[in-house]
């Protein structure tokens, strides 16, 4: 069974349009190829870049008593879950 391909279709300078060439020509692949494997990678770095996060042993030691901690009462917040919704 063939997979199917989505379009992705975008307009360039011709000047930005030959640089991508260029740098297509190097890796030996056609533009279609470059710019999807760039545009992959730059993704997911953006996608790690907020997933992912690297602490030094103090900040993780911090990170880690933070999460054990008691969390904090909000008595506001206890004072809304208590309260009748209005159309009760």
């Amino acid at each position: 069974m063939a997979t199917k391909t989505a379009p992705i279709n975008m307009r360039v300078e011709p000047s930005v349009r030959n640089i991508i060439d260029a740098a297509a020509n190097l890796l030996k692949v056609d533009r279609s190829v470059f710019i999807q494997q760039a545009a992959l990678h730059e993704a997911h770095k953006v996608i790690a870049s907020q997933r992912d996060f690297a602490l030094d042993e103090q900040a993780l030691a911090a990170f880690e008593q933070a999460l054990d901690a008691e969390a904090a009462v909000d008595k506001g917040m206890v004072e809304l879950m208590n309260r009748k919704s209005p159309w009760e």
